[in-house]
């Protein structure tokens, strides 16, 4: 006959041993085995909830990176709308006699905001008002237009981010690809194909060696990356571009102005829509290439493992034997090639010709897309197709609504503020705490 094991009273400890030490996870100790319950006491708010619909709700009420990017657009529109009433004289001097008759205020300032926001959605995606193919496809070949440099700016600014540096000179960058390609594109005379791809990898190199020279000195002496970029960009121009388009041979013979030669019109960059006014081309495509590239690069390859291991700690990276150096020093020169290539999409594909202004603000818009599409390829394709459409929106906005077209860059600046600070966000729509603690740490360690 066996005896049968014993429990142990409830108010006893230490006799029997049937009871199991509670396991150690994420810092918490959990008392019990069951999921709910774990994450419950690894510090969520409130118990997952077991059907697909409430796990559903809970997830769009949790300040994840999703819930926080669009409600962050939304309150951009939100205080966008505010302005734009705030604006508007007519309006405003309705406010005058708001207790009287509010409705006059309150129906002005709707038809304003509704006329305002509609112009942007008609410049930026689809005119219902079109009559021909062409002008109903116009708008978001105007938002893919704008789009194409920032994708490749954007993820030269996410590619150093990764790598724990700060890519301030992508404009520079951008525009040295820009030379390069533009020479290329009036100083050679080659078939269309090949003469395509020698502009784009002219600015492949002519960035990515502007891109080396701060990876080097940061590697080699220590030197800070953004004072560094900083200099570069006032380097490259207006200081460098502005004495190049004026030289005998590159400036055109038939100008007196500062613009360069005409680029030969087999190096530009082919048209989706040729002989419209459909401007949107091959760039993009480039642009989309090079985003499943770092993608790639970042997240299944050997050197993208040593980018990350390096940006999230260099003393550790450096411990087990990656060569921190050569890490800046490559990430700096892929960082200034896809600038590089941003450069080219406008010289080659819209601008035509060098100018002092030829690659506008790209760079320095580069960093609000990379900061918006949260240092991923894919979220800054997307930041800058959301750009772009404000861009093409805004002057749609100006012409049909008479809304000054800074509205715009207001709206980018709150995304951007909102974006930066996303505990304002889960402050004001009292979101519960996301489930995993990334939010606000990737923003602080530099993504």
């Amino acid at each position: 006959m066996t005896d049968e094991p014993t429990k142990n009273p409830p108010d006893t400890a230490g006799v029997g041993t049937t009871e199991p030490e509670p396991e150690q996870a994420g810092g918490a100790i959990l008392e019990s085995s069951d999921p709910a319950a774990a994450l419950t006491e690894v510090g969520a708010t409130h118990e997952m909830p077991e059907s697909r619909f409430m796990r559903a709700i809970y997830w769009l009420t949790s300040a994840n990176t999703f819930v926080v990017t669009v409600l962050s657009i939304f309150s951009a529109l939100v205080i966008g709308a505010i302005m734009i009433v705030l604006a508007n004289r007519d309006v405003m001097a309705k406010f005058g006699y708001f207790t009287a008759r509010p409705g006059d205020a309150l129906s002005a300032s709707w038809d304003l905001i509704r006329s305002a926001y509609t112009a942007l959605f008609q410049g930026a995606i689809y005119n219902p008002d079109a009559t021909t193919w062409r002008q109903a496809l116009f708008p978001i070949s105007e938002t893919l237009t704008n789009a194409t440099p920032l994708i490749f700016t954007g993820l030269a600014v996410a590619l150093a981010f990764r790598g724990g540096l700060f890519n301030i000179g992508a404009q520079g960058q951008a525009v040295m690809g820009a030379i390069a390609a533009g020479l290329v594109g009036f100083e050679m005379n080659l078939p269309i194909v090949l003469h395509v791809i020698l502009a784009l990898l002219g600015a492949i190199v002519g960035g990515g060696i502007w891109g080396a020279i701060p990876g080097f000195l940061k590697a080699k002496t220590g030197a800070h990356e953004v004072i560094v970029t900083i200099m570069l960009n006032y380097i490259a121009a207006p200081a460098f571009i502005s004495w190049l388009i004026i030289q005998k041979g590159v400036q055109d013979p038939n100008r007196t102005d500062a613009i360069s030669k005409t680029v030969h019109s087999h190096a530009n960059l082919p048209q989706f829509f040729p002989n419209t006014e459909l401007r949107v081309n091959l760039g993009l495509v480039v642009g989309l290439l090079c985003a499943a590239f770092v993608s790639w690069l970042v997240n299944r390859s050997t050197p993208g493992f040593e980018i990350r291991a390096v940006g999230s700690n260099p003393d550790a990276a450096r411990t087990a034997g990656m060569s921190v150096g050569r890490t800046y020093i490559t990430l700096m020169i892929i960082s200034g090639a896809l600038a590089g290539l941003g450069g080219a999409s406008l010289v080659l594909g819209t601008a035509g010709a060098l100018t002092t202004q030829v690659a506008g603000t790209i760079g320095f818009d580069g960093i609000t897309v990379a900061l918006l599409g949260r240092g991923k390829a894919w979220g800054v394709v997307l930041a800058a197709i959301l750009f772009g459409a404000l861009t093409a929106g805004g002057n749609r906005m100006q012409a049909d609504a008479g809304v000054t077209n800074d509205i715009v860059a207001v709206l980018q600046a709150v995304i951007v503020i909102f974006i930066a600070a996303p505990a304002l966000i889960k402050s004001i729509y009292r979101l519960r705490a996301a489930r995993t603690a990334r939010l606000a740490t990737n923003l602080a360690k530099g993504w």
